[in-house]
Parts: structure tokens; C-alpha cells; sequence
């Protein structure tokens, strides 16, 4: 019974983390996306984004290569923004160890939009238990099709935690309770606070399992 979490502004924030997307494919095209092409993109994962880019620029599809060469790319560039001493990443304290806590109960997994790479290390700046599973950005996977595959042959209930609609959208197409971090998602569904303390998200997260979890 996977308990799924978004990472980016669910369990923390990196700032400018679309900047030094464009930066990489900048050093790997020769010329950096511009903002109003990256607000066309429809999707929200990284495969999706830099696809719809490369078509944008290439006019055909981006395959594992071309994005395996994007992971390493960006990979380098958050190592070096967020290298000690240049930028500071903000951990949701009460967020993160509310999701530990109901690891030590139930399966609990990330489920990101960043490339699997990128997840690692996000992960890792903000001191997720390296026990928990991490599936990051794949080809040809939106993030309900990442959900899906976090869920597969796993009994339910399931559950969702993110901070953004499009994490909404992914949890209703996949069919999953969810839970909202922050304001940014209106709607009949529980949510907290990100300065929430554990104890509430994790209250949050029983009400919103079927009786008996």
C-alpha cells in the first residue's frame, strides 16, 4: 500500500530549479529554451518538458539518449547551485518527518517529475531516508503513469501527497485519494499547511486511508 509523496514544494523547495533546466539543455543545444517556449510545454514531468522542447526545436521526438544526456547535464548544474556555501534548499521539517513516521508503518514511496538522477539528490539535500524508494521522470511516462507504476501489484488503499494541481490531476486519473501541501490546490480534499508539524500530516493521511488501515 504505497503511500506516494511528490518532492519539489511538497516536501521542500529548490529555487530556480527551471532556470538550470533551461541552463542544461542551454550547454546541450547551444542555446538555452527561452521562458515563453517552456510555458508552452503541457506537461510536468522532466521527460515530458524536455520533449515537448526538443520537438519544439528540433521538430521531432527526444529518445533515452538525448535525455539521458539532459539528466547528466542538469544533475551537474544543481550540484554546483546547490554546492555548500551557494544555495540552501528548504526543508519542510514538519512534512518530512511526518512522512517518515508513516514509513515506519506503511510503504512509502517519492514519486517526482525530476529525472531519476536529479530526484537522488534533491532527496538527499533534504534528508529523505534513503530507505524510501524513489522513482523519478522516465520516456513516455506522465506522472499518473509514474503513479502507476510506483503502484503496480501492490495492494491498496493508496494515497497521494503533492502541492500543485497537476499532482490533483495525476491522483484523480489514477484514481487515489489526495492530499494537498500548501495553497496552491483548492478542492474537496485534505491538505496542510508546509509548516505543518508531523502529527498533522500524518492525521491527515489516516483520515483519508479506508477504515482499517
Amino acid at each position: 500500500m504505497p503511500i506516494c509523496f511528490d518532492l519539489d514544494g511538497t516536501l521542500g523547495h529548490f529555487s530556480s530549479g527551471f532556470v538550470l533546466l533551461r541552463q542544461a539543455l542551454g550547454d546541450i543545444w547551444g542555446q538555452a529554451p527561452t521562458q515563453d517556449e517552456l510555458t508552452l510545454c503541457k506537461g510536468s514531468t522532466d521527460w515530458e518538458i524536455v520533449d515537448d522542447l526538443h520537438r519544439m526545436r528540433f521538430g521531432r521526438d527526444l529518445d533515452e539518449s538525448g535525455y539521458a544526456v539532459y539528466e547528466k547535464a542538469c544533475l551537474s548544474h544543481f550540484q554546483r547551485a546547490f554546492a555548500p556555501g551557494v544555495w540552501e534548499a528548504e526543508a519542510f521539517g514538519g512534512v518530512l518527518e511526518g512522512m517518515h513516521c508513516l514509513a515506519r508503518r506503511w510503504p512509502v514511496w517519492l514519486v517526482s517529475g525530476n529525472a531519476p538522477a536529479v530526484l537522488t539528490f534533491k532527496a538527499e539535500k533534504l534528508g529523505v531516508d534513503p530507505a524510501i524508494p524513489r522513482l523519478g521522470s522516465l520516456p513516455r511516462h506522465d506522472r499518473a503513469a509514474l503513479l502507476k507504476r510506483a503502484l503496480r501489484d501492490c495492494p491498496g488503499p493508496h494515497l497521494y501527497v503533492g502541492d500543485r494541481p497537476h499532482d490533483l490531476e495525476a491522483a484523480r486519473r489514477t484514481g487515489l485519494p489526495f492530499i494537498g501541501v500548501g495553497n496552491a490546490v483548492p478542492g474537496e480534499h485534505q491538505s496542510v499547511p508546509s509548516d505543518a508539524a508531523a502529527e498533522r500530516l500524518v492525521a491527515a493521511v489516516e483520515a483519508s486511508l479506508e477504515p482499517g488501515w
